[in-house]
């Protein structure tokens, strides 16, 4: 992709942020940043800070974006209660009204646009609310009937591109490891927050708080983000759907092994506890431990966002027997020639020793 202008979204989230450190770490790319925080890092981009509920504020930047040719549009409003608020309509409304209050003026500004990369999930096939059809696939398992706003996302973008030049494309990325802070849905400063306050309490070893297990997947951030990267050049991608994953299965208990390893424990026991009742209220206990390290985190809330939450959840917490599959098909994108892979306890490693590496988690 030489002498692109990339657009990122939502650039200090968990998937946004990958972007921004993978686009513009190539060369012949022009990189704008747009999220309502500053990133921590840029990597040479330049940052407008926006936030895109503000209808005017995002039609009075689209000036500065005319020169973008590629959209990665990785900016996401989840509710306070993070589970419920998926079925909620403030939730779906807010979502669409934040891709319509950036797109209708950026398509206007931007006559050299040539793709759009969306962001959905396994709740399109319904994973928050049935037994996947396991492996689901690309426009066949979809639940439709369960009001979600990537549809409303989705058929905006549908119809605004019928008859232009640019097209779009949507990954759907299982479980998302990588580095960020503040996001909703990232299990790692969640699990490194957890250790840090089990090895205060003197814990040797680091017990595992989820449920039962369940077959999953996951993907890491950086893998996506070049994922996303090709979908916006393939052929084979244009208006396609696409689940995106490491390549290889899990479940939480088998991990836990190598979860622990990568934040200095050995493995303990099965012990169930409730990260977002128990270890979310801890405000003051994680500021001693940000003391002891020099970490540069912040206050917990600042830090973990609604992960806690989300950890819970993900991991079974109060699941007393063994969940349905979770598993989606990646044949059509393996097809379409993104072929990539990552070994998932590998993933774990990476992810910690990053947030570690930026003085974000305790060292191992």
């Amino acid at each position: 992709m030489s002498d692109k202008r990339v657009l990122i979204a939502g650039a200090t989230g968990l998937v946004g942020r990958a972007c921004l450190k993978h686009f513009a770490s190539q060369n012949g790319r022009e990189v704008i940043a747009l999220s309502r925080r500053r990133p921590d890092e840029t990597w040479g981009a330049r940052w407008i800070q926006l936030d895109l509920a503000d209808s005017a504020a995002c039609a009075s930047v689209a000036p500065e974006l005319a020169s973008a040719t590629h959209l990665v549009y990785a900016a996401l409003y989840e509710r306070p209660r993070l589970v419920a608020g998926w079925q909620e309509e403030e939730q779906i409304r807010i979502n669409e009204l934040m891709l319509r209050n950036l797109f209708d003026p950026l398509e206007r500004a931007a006559p050299a646009l040539q793709h759009v990369a969306l962001l959905q999930g396994t709740k399109a096939y319904g994973v928050h609310r049935r037994p996947l059809k396991v492996p689901a696939r690309e426009n066949r398992s979809e639940m439709h009937e369960q009001p979600n706003f990537y549809w409303n996302q989705e058929r905006y973008i549908r119809e605004r591109q019928v008859g232009k030049a640019w097209d779009w494309s949507i990954l759907r990325p299982v479980l998302i490891v990588g580095a960020s802070v503040g996001s909703a849905m990232n299990v790692v400063p969640a699990l490194g927050v957890y250790a840090a306050l089990m090895r205060r309490a003197g814990k040797t070893k680091l017990d595992f708080p989820g449920g039962a297990a369940r077959i999953a997947q996951a993907v890491d951030a950086d893998l996506l983000a070049r994922a996303i990267a090709w979908s916006g050049e393939a052929e084979s991608a244009r208006n396609e759907i696409f689940n995106v994953t490491n390549g290889d299965v899990f479940a939480w208990p088998n991990v836990w092994p190598a979860i622990a390893d990568a934040l200095g424990f050995e493995p303990g026991e099965a012990a169930p506890l409730s990260l977002d009742r128990e270890i979310r209220p801890q405000d003051a206990a994680w500021a001693e431990v940000c003391a002891a390290y020099g970490l540069k985190s912040g206050p917990l809330r600042e830090f973990v966002g609604l992960s806690f939450e989300y950890t819970d959840y993900t991991m079974g917490y109060g699941r007393t027997q063994p969940g349905a599959p979770a598993l989606v098909s990646t044949i059509k994108l393996m097809q379409a020639g993104f072929c990539e892979v990552m070994d998932t306890e590998a993933m774990f490693h990476k992810a910690f020793a990053e947030m570690q590496a930026m003085r974000l988690l305790p060292p191992r």
